[in-house]
């Protein structure tokens, strides 16, 4: 029993001294996706994507929805590949965490 309990006890000190978890890298990824997401939403709209055009002009409610379209499509872009934006963030990420915990 008490060759139990010694063991026990180094194991919780060695545990207690590791270096901190890494995050997930799937995390850092959907994350890196999300904020390319928003700058694709940004520039579409100030590119003035989605505007109503005055030939069909879809009135009030057609202005109002406008920028969840402009979210919705930004989103589906970055979602399959986008402008590369997100994988170098996720790098960046990458390599800011694994100096953070091993050094």
């Amino acid at each position: 029993m008490k060759n139990l309990e010694q063991s026990m006890t180094v194991s919780v000190s060695l545990t207690a001294l590791s270096p901190p978890p890494a995050p997930k890298a799937p995390a850092l990824r959907e994350a890196a996706a999300a904020l390319e997401a928003l700058f694709l939403a940004e520039m579409l709209e100030s590119a003035g994507f989605g505007e109503a055009r005055d030939a069909l002009g879809g009135g009030a409610g057609e202005e109002q929805f406008r920028s969840v379209l402009v979210r919705a499509q930004a989103e589906h872009i970055a979602q399959n590949g986008g402008i590369g934006l997100a994988e170098s963030i996720f790098q960046q990420m990458m390599g800011r965490n694994h100096d953070e915990n091993w050094t």
